[in-house]
Protein backbone atom coordinates (compact mmCIF):
# COMPACT_ATOMS: atom_id res chain seq x y z
CA UNK A 1 0.00 0.00 0.00
CA UNK A 2 3.08 2.32 0.70
CA UNK A 3 3.92 1.83 -2.80
CA UNK A 4 0.59 2.87 -3.98
CA UNK A 5 0.52 6.00 -2.08
CA UNK A 6 3.77 6.85 -4.05
CA UNK A 7 2.65 5.83 -7.29
CA UNK A 8 -0.62 7.74 -7.11
CA UNK A 9 0.78 10.71 -4.76
CA UNK A 10 3.44 11.44 -7.69
CA UNK A 11 0.16 11.54 -10.61
CA UNK A 12 -2.12 13.60 -8.10
CA UNK A 13 1.19 16.26 -8.49
CA UNK A 14 1.35 16.05 -11.98
CA UNK A 15 -2.01 16.52 -12.29
CA UNK A 16 -2.21 19.72 -9.92
CA UNK A 17 0.46 21.14 -10.92
CA UNK A 18 0.82 24.29 -12.42
CA UNK A 19 4.00 24.15 -14.99
CA UNK A 20 1.83 23.91 -17.92
CA UNK A 21 0.14 27.33 -16.98
CA UNK A 22 -3.18 25.92 -18.61
CA UNK A 23 -6.90 25.09 -18.04
CA UNK A 24 -6.46 22.39 -20.41
CA UNK A 25 -7.51 18.79 -19.78
CA UNK A 26 -4.57 17.79 -21.82
CA UNK A 27 -2.10 19.36 -20.03
CA UNK A 28 -3.36 17.69 -16.82
CA UNK A 29 -3.63 14.21 -15.01
CA UNK A 30 -7.05 12.41 -16.00
CA UNK A 31 -8.77 12.11 -12.93
CA UNK A 32 -9.57 8.35 -14.00
CA UNK A 33 -5.68 7.55 -14.71
CA UNK A 34 -5.69 8.62 -11.11
CA UNK A 35 -8.62 6.58 -9.81
CA UNK A 36 -7.76 3.36 -11.91
CA UNK A 37 -4.36 3.11 -11.08
CA UNK A 38 -6.05 2.51 -7.36
CA UNK A 39 -5.78 -1.47 -6.71
CA UNK A 40 -7.55 -1.26 -3.62
CA UNK A 41 -9.82 0.68 -1.39
CA UNK A 42 -8.94 3.18 1.38
CA UNK A 43 -8.99 2.21 5.15
CA UNK A 44 -11.29 4.96 5.93
CA UNK A 45 -14.73 4.65 7.03
CA UNK A 46 -17.15 3.96 4.21
CA UNK A 47 -17.83 7.32 2.53
CA UNK A 48 -19.46 8.36 -0.80
CA UNK A 49 -18.57 11.49 -2.36
CA UNK A 50 -20.03 13.74 -4.85
CA UNK A 51 -22.74 11.79 -7.44
CA UNK A 52 -23.11 9.18 -9.12
CA UNK A 53 -21.49 10.57 -12.33
CA UNK A 54 -18.43 12.99 -10.73
CA UNK A 55 -17.55 11.19 -7.37
CA UNK A 56 -15.69 9.06 -5.28
CA UNK A 57 -15.82 6.93 -2.25
CA UNK A 58 -13.72 6.25 1.03
CA UNK A 59 -14.18 2.54 2.77
CA UNK A 60 -15.41 0.49 -0.36
CA UNK A 61 -14.88 -3.25 -0.13
CA UNK A 62 -14.66 -5.86 -2.49
CA UNK A 63 -17.89 -8.21 -3.61
CA UNK A 64 -15.66 -11.89 -3.33
CA UNK A 65 -15.20 -13.42 -6.88
CA UNK A 66 -17.16 -16.50 -5.81
CA UNK A 67 -20.26 -17.14 -3.15
CA UNK A 68 -22.80 -19.66 -2.51
CA UNK A 69 -25.41 -17.66 -4.70
CA UNK A 70 -22.98 -14.96 -6.51
CA UNK A 71 -19.97 -14.88 -8.89
CA UNK A 72 -18.04 -11.21 -9.99
CA UNK A 73 -17.86 -10.96 -13.82
CA UNK A 74 -15.08 -9.95 -16.01
CA UNK A 75 -12.48 -9.68 -12.93
CA UNK A 76 -9.48 -8.38 -14.84
CA UNK A 77 -11.28 -4.76 -14.56
CA UNK A 78 -10.99 -4.65 -10.99
CA UNK A 79 -14.51 -3.44 -10.51
CA UNK A 80 -16.11 -5.09 -7.84
CA UNK A 81 -15.77 -3.01 -5.18
CA UNK A 82 -18.60 -0.98 -3.29
CA UNK A 83 -19.69 0.65 -0.62
CA UNK A 84 -20.79 -1.83 2.11
CA UNK A 85 -24.21 -1.00 1.73
CA UNK A 86 -24.01 -2.50 -2.12
CA UNK A 87 -22.77 -5.15 -1.34
CA UNK A 88 -24.86 -6.17 1.13
CA UNK A 89 -27.72 -5.71 -1.34
CA UNK A 90 -26.10 -7.99 -3.49
CA UNK A 91 -25.72 -10.94 -1.53
CA UNK A 92 -29.05 -10.57 -0.39
CA UNK A 93 -30.72 -9.73 -3.91
CA UNK A 94 -28.64 -12.99 -4.78
CA UNK A 95 -30.29 -14.89 -2.57
CA UNK A 96 -33.24 -13.49 -3.57
CA UNK A 97 -32.77 -14.97 -6.55
CA UNK A 98 -32.29 -18.73 -5.79
CA UNK A 99 -36.17 -18.39 -4.57
CA UNK A 100 -37.23 -17.14 -7.59
CA UNK A 101 -35.45 -20.43 -9.80
CA UNK A 102 -32.21 -19.32 -10.39
CA UNK A 103 -28.97 -20.39 -8.52
CA UNK A 104 -28.07 -16.67 -8.21
CA UNK A 105 -26.45 -14.31 -9.99
CA UNK A 106 -23.45 -13.21 -12.46
CA UNK A 107 -22.68 -9.55 -11.18
CA UNK A 108 -21.07 -7.25 -13.79
CA UNK A 109 -19.38 -3.84 -13.05
CA UNK A 110 -19.99 -2.12 -9.45
CA UNK A 111 -16.47 0.27 -8.94
CA UNK A 112 -13.24 0.66 -8.85
CA UNK A 113 -11.63 0.22 -5.47
CA UNK A 114 -11.58 3.84 -4.80
CA UNK A 115 -14.61 4.80 -7.27
CA UNK A 116 -14.17 7.86 -9.63
CA UNK A 117 -14.35 7.75 -13.34
CA UNK A 118 -13.34 4.70 -15.34
CA UNK A 119 -10.73 4.66 -18.03
CA UNK A 120 -13.94 2.94 -20.41
CA UNK A 121 -17.12 2.34 -20.01
CA UNK A 122 -19.50 3.81 -17.75
CA UNK A 123 -20.09 7.77 -17.11
CA UNK A 124 -21.76 6.54 -13.52
CA UNK A 125 -20.54 3.70 -11.22
CA UNK A 126 -18.17 6.44 -9.49
CA UNK A 127 -19.15 6.17 -5.74
CA UNK A 128 -19.71 2.15 -5.13
CA UNK A 129 -23.52 2.87 -5.72
CA UNK A 130 -24.18 1.46 -8.87
CA UNK A 131 -23.89 -1.78 -9.91
CA UNK A 132 -24.63 -4.03 -13.52
CA UNK A 133 -26.40 -7.81 -12.89
CA UNK A 134 -26.89 -9.92 -15.76
CA UNK A 135 -29.91 -10.84 -17.42
CA UNK A 136 -28.07 -14.40 -17.70
CA UNK A 137 -29.42 -16.98 -15.40
CA UNK A 138 -26.35 -18.55 -14.41
CA UNK A 139 -25.94 -22.08 -15.35
CA UNK A 140 -22.66 -22.17 -12.78
CA UNK A 141 -21.62 -20.33 -10.45
CA UNK A 142 -17.47 -22.66 -10.44
CA UNK A 143 -16.77 -20.50 -13.34
CA UNK A 144 -12.54 -20.13 -13.93
CA UNK A 145 -11.43 -16.90 -14.06
CA UNK A 146 -11.01 -17.35 -17.45
CA UNK A 147 -14.12 -18.27 -18.28
CA UNK A 148 -15.65 -15.16 -16.73
CA UNK A 149 -13.61 -12.80 -19.23
CA UNK A 150 -15.25 -15.00 -21.86
CA UNK A 151 -18.85 -16.03 -21.46
CA UNK A 152 -21.41 -12.89 -22.49
CA UNK A 153 -24.72 -12.43 -21.10
CA UNK A 154 -27.93 -12.51 -23.10
CA UNK A 155 -30.12 -9.82 -24.67
CA UNK A 156 -34.00 -9.60 -23.43
CA UNK A 157 -34.63 -7.26 -25.89
CA UNK A 158 -35.67 -7.05 -29.40
CA UNK A 159 -32.77 -6.02 -32.26
CA UNK A 160 -35.64 -3.23 -33.24
CA UNK A 161 -35.63 -2.48 -29.38
CA UNK A 162 -39.58 -2.62 -29.22
CA UNK A 163 -40.27 -5.87 -27.44
CA UNK A 164 -39.04 -8.62 -25.62
CA UNK A 165 -36.55 -11.95 -26.91
CA UNK A 166 -38.18 -15.26 -25.49
CA UNK A 167 -35.45 -14.48 -23.51
CA UNK A 168 -37.43 -12.76 -21.27
CA UNK A 169 -38.92 -15.14 -18.48
CA UNK A 170 -41.05 -13.94 -15.21
CA UNK A 171 -37.81 -14.93 -13.65
CA UNK A 172 -36.43 -12.18 -14.94
CA UNK A 173 -39.27 -9.64 -14.12
CA UNK A 174 -39.61 -12.04 -9.98
CA UNK A 175 -35.71 -10.77 -10.15
CA UNK A 176 -36.27 -6.77 -10.81
CA UNK A 177 -39.22 -6.43 -9.00
CA UNK A 178 -37.26 -7.92 -5.93
CA UNK A 179 -34.36 -5.52 -6.58
CA UNK A 180 -36.92 -2.38 -7.17
CA UNK A 181 -38.70 -3.34 -3.88
CA UNK A 182 -35.59 -2.92 -1.57
CA UNK A 183 -35.79 0.15 0.53
CA UNK A 184 -31.88 0.90 -0.48
CA UNK A 185 -32.68 1.11 -3.96
CA UNK A 186 -33.23 5.03 -6.01
CA UNK A 187 -33.86 3.21 -9.22
CA UNK A 188 -33.12 0.29 -11.42
CA UNK A 189 -32.54 0.86 -15.48
CA UNK A 190 -33.10 -1.07 -18.08
CA UNK A 191 -34.26 -1.41 -21.83
CA UNK A 192 -37.76 0.49 -22.23
CA UNK A 193 -39.04 -3.02 -24.04
CA UNK A 194 -38.45 -4.54 -20.57
CA UNK A 195 -40.36 -1.80 -18.52
CA UNK A 196 -43.13 -1.65 -21.05
CA UNK A 197 -43.19 -5.46 -20.68
CA UNK A 198 -43.59 -5.41 -17.33
CA UNK A 199 -46.41 -2.76 -17.13
CA UNK A 200 -48.96 -5.06 -19.15
CA UNK A 201 -49.76 -7.06 -16.23
CA UNK A 202 -49.27 -3.95 -13.50
CA UNK A 203 -51.64 -3.52 -10.92
CA UNK A 204 -52.35 -0.44 -8.99
CA UNK A 205 -50.42 -2.38 -5.90
CA UNK A 206 -47.17 -2.63 -7.94
CA UNK A 207 -46.70 1.07 -7.66
CA UNK A 208 -44.36 1.74 -5.18
CA UNK A 209 -41.88 -0.40 -6.84
CA UNK A 210 -42.59 -0.21 -10.58
CA UNK A 211 -41.97 3.27 -10.33
CA UNK A 212 -37.84 2.57 -9.43
CA UNK A 213 -37.87 0.89 -12.66
CA UNK A 214 -36.49 3.58 -15.29
CA UNK A 215 -36.41 3.15 -18.88
CA UNK A 216 -32.82 4.09 -20.69
CA UNK A 217 -30.55 3.12 -23.68
CA UNK A 218 -28.94 0.06 -23.83
CA UNK A 219 -29.62 -2.15 -20.52
CA UNK A 220 -30.42 -5.08 -22.78
CA UNK A 221 -27.75 -7.44 -21.35
CA UNK A 222 -27.93 -6.54 -17.85
CA UNK A 223 -29.79 -4.57 -15.41
CA UNK A 224 -28.53 -1.43 -13.46
CA UNK A 225 -29.05 -1.07 -9.49
CA UNK A 226 -27.96 2.01 -8.17
CA UNK A 227 -28.57 2.58 -3.95
CA UNK A 228 -29.81 5.65 -2.02
CA UNK A 229 -26.76 7.72 -0.68
CA UNK A 230 -25.81 5.96 2.57
CA UNK A 231 -26.41 7.03 6.17
CA UNK A 232 -23.42 8.93 7.04
CA UNK A 233 -22.59 10.14 3.69
CA UNK A 234 -23.51 13.44 3.99
CA UNK A 235 -21.33 14.43 1.07
CA UNK A 236 -23.27 12.25 -1.19
CA UNK A 237 -25.72 13.55 -3.65
CA UNK A 238 -28.92 11.02 -4.24
CA UNK A 239 -30.16 11.72 -8.15
CA UNK A 240 -32.64 14.10 -8.76
CA UNK A 241 -35.90 14.01 -10.20
CA UNK A 242 -37.41 11.94 -7.96
CA UNK A 243 -38.84 8.43 -9.54
CA UNK A 244 -41.69 9.77 -8.05
CA UNK A 245 -41.55 13.15 -9.38
CA UNK A 246 -40.52 11.88 -13.23
CA UNK A 247 -43.64 9.50 -12.98
CA UNK A 248 -46.00 12.23 -11.43
CA UNK A 249 -46.45 9.34 -8.22
CA UNK A 250 -47.87 6.40 -11.26
CA UNK A 251 -45.60 3.88 -12.08
CA UNK A 252 -44.15 5.41 -15.20
CA UNK A 253 -46.49 3.22 -17.41
CA UNK A 254 -47.20 6.41 -19.39
CA UNK A 255 -45.64 8.49 -22.67
CA UNK A 256 -42.38 8.79 -20.88
CA UNK A 257 -42.27 5.03 -21.04
CA UNK A 258 -43.59 4.68 -24.77
CA UNK A 259 -41.69 7.60 -25.97
CA UNK A 260 -38.64 5.56 -25.62
CA UNK A 261 -40.45 3.15 -28.76
CA UNK A 262 -41.53 5.65 -30.56
CA UNK A 263 -40.23 9.18 -30.97
CA UNK A 264 -36.53 7.54 -29.90
CA UNK A 265 -36.35 5.40 -32.24
CA UNK A 266 -38.16 7.36 -34.92
CA UNK A 267 -37.80 11.28 -34.19
CA UNK A 268 -40.54 13.51 -35.55
CA UNK A 269 -39.65 15.73 -38.53
CA UNK A 270 -39.59 19.54 -38.16
CA UNK A 271 -41.64 21.49 -39.55
CA UNK A 272 -40.61 25.05 -38.41
CA UNK A 273 -37.52 26.36 -38.07
CA UNK A 274 -35.42 26.31 -35.41
CA UNK A 275 -35.16 29.94 -33.53
CA UNK A 276 -31.74 30.86 -32.66
CA UNK A 277 -31.20 31.13 -28.66
CA UNK A 278 -30.55 34.30 -27.70
CA UNK A 279 -28.08 33.03 -24.74
CA UNK A 280 -24.40 32.43 -25.47
CA UNK A 281 -23.87 28.85 -25.41
CA UNK A 282 -22.29 27.16 -22.65
CA UNK A 283 -19.47 25.62 -22.33
CA UNK A 284 -19.73 21.43 -22.82
CA UNK A 285 -19.14 19.71 -19.48
CA UNK A 286 -16.36 17.49 -19.42
CA UNK A 287 -16.40 13.82 -19.84
CA UNK A 288 -16.23 10.90 -17.37
CA UNK A 289 -13.52 10.32 -19.45
CA UNK A 290 -12.05 13.99 -19.67
CA UNK A 291 -12.74 14.79 -16.02
CA UNK A 292 -9.60 16.29 -13.96
CA UNK A 293 -9.22 16.57 -10.53
CA UNK A 294 -10.47 19.92 -10.22
CA UNK A 295 -13.95 18.81 -11.89
CA UNK A 296 -14.61 16.29 -8.55
CA UNK A 297 -15.19 16.97 -5.25
CA UNK A 298 -12.01 18.03 -3.15
CA UNK A 299 -12.48 14.65 -0.83
CA UNK A 300 -11.85 12.87 -3.98
CA UNK A 301 -7.98 13.83 -3.79
CA UNK A 302 -7.75 13.10 -0.39
CA UNK A 303 -9.42 9.35 -1.18
CA UNK A 304 -6.35 8.73 -3.56
CA UNK A 305 -3.99 9.97 -0.80
CA UNK A 306 -4.95 7.86 1.86
CA UNK A 307 -3.28 3.95 2.96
Amino acid sequence: MKKLGLVLGSLILAACGSGAGTNSATAQQLANQLFGAATRGTSAPAEAYGTYARGCADGLVELPETGPTWQAMRLSRNRNWGHPEMISFLQDLSRQAVGIGWQGLYVGDISQPRGGPMTSGHASHQMGLDADIWMLQPASLTLSRTERENISSISVRTEDQRGVTPAWTRQHAALLRAAASDPRVDRVFVAAAVKIEMCRTATPADTPWLQRIRPIAGHNTHFHVRLRCPAGSRHCETQSPTVAELSNGGNGCDDTLTWWVTDYLNPPRRTTPVEPSPEPPQPRRRSAREMIMADLPRQCAQVLERE
